[in-house]
C-alpha cells in the first residue's frame, strides 16, 4: 500500500482515536485546553530552539565550519513546530520529541546509519576505482 495514503487516512484517524480516548476520560472542555496549551507550549520552546539553532550556525559560519547539523535541525524544527499546530495528541508527542536537542541527535543518528536497500544483501562492495593514464604522445 502506499506509503502517503496510509499516513494520509492513518495519522487523521489515529488523532481521533486519541482524542475520544482523552476527551472520555478527562472531558471535553479539558481536552480542549489541553490542545491548546500543547500547541501554545511547543511554539514557544520552537522558537527558543530556533534561535539558539540559528546562533550555533552562525557561530560555526565566523569559525568556517560548515552548518549542517544546524542546517537539518533547523529544517526538524520547523517540523515539529508543523506538528505542534496541528491538533492532536500523537502529533504533538511526535513534534515534542524532534524538539528535544538529545532525542533529535537520536533521531539523526537512527535515519544516517541506515544503508540503502540496494547495499543491504551484498556485504562487501568489491568495487575498484581507478584512473586511465594514456601515456602515448600525440603525433603532430
Amino acid at each position: 500500500m502506499n506509503t502517503f495514503l496510509l499516513i494520509f487516512i492513518g495519522l487523521p484517524a489515529l488523532e481521533i482515536f486519541f482524542l475520544i480516548k482523552v476527551g472520555g476520560k478527562i472531558g471535553a472542555l479539558n481536552t480542549i485546553s489541553l490542545i491548546f496549551l500543547t500547541a501554545i507550549v511547543g511554539i514557544y520552546f520552537a522558537r527558543i530552539q530556533g534561535i539558539q539553532t540559528l546562533r550555533s550556525g552562525i557561530i560555526n559560519l565566523y569559525q568556517n565550519k560548515a552548518p549542517i547539523y544546524e542546517l537539518v535541525s533547523g529544517a526538524s524544527i520547523a517540523f515539529a513546530s508543523l506538528l505542534l499546530i496541528i491538533p492532536g495528541f500523537f502529533t504533538d508527542l511526535i513534534g515534542f520529541l524532534l524538539l528535544i536537542p538529545f532525542t533529535r541527535k537520536i533521531i539523526f543518528k537512527i535515519l544516517i546509519n541506515r544503508k540503502p536497500l540496494e547495499n543491504r544483501d551484498n556485504k562487501t562492495n568489491k568495487t575498484i576505482d581507478g584512473e586511465i593514464i594514456n601515456r602515448d604522445k600525440d603525433e603532430l
